[in-house]
């Protein structure tokens, strides 16, 4: 007995769907979650894309018409909390 209502959409892709969803290659993703800039979650050698990530994505070009660069973000994230932890939180 299948519970899954049908048609539901997953709340994770696996790296080859979110590929082929973003229309790169697999392995472009891979390299670019490695380098943390990309979200995902590791769960022991594997890797899923949350479906929330792509929307986000996918709503922020739409809203800025202008080009998004995850690793842009990225980047700004990880020298936001390398702010934090250095500063304890304060400006």
């Amino acid at each position: 007995m299948n519970d899954k209502p049908e048609n539901t959409r997953p709340a994770f892709y696996t790296v080859r769907e979110a590929a082929r969803i973003l229309r790169v290659a697999p392995s472009t993703l891979y390299r670019v979650i490695r380098q943390g800039d990309f979200p995902a979650v590791q769960l022991r050698t594997r890797y899923v894309v949350p479906a929330v990530a792509l929307d986000q994505l996918l709503a922020q070009a739409t809203e800025t018409g202008g080009l998004v660069d995850p690793a842009r973000i990225a980047a700004e994230r990880r020298e936001a909390r390398e702010f934090e932890r250095k500063t304890g939180g304060a400006w």
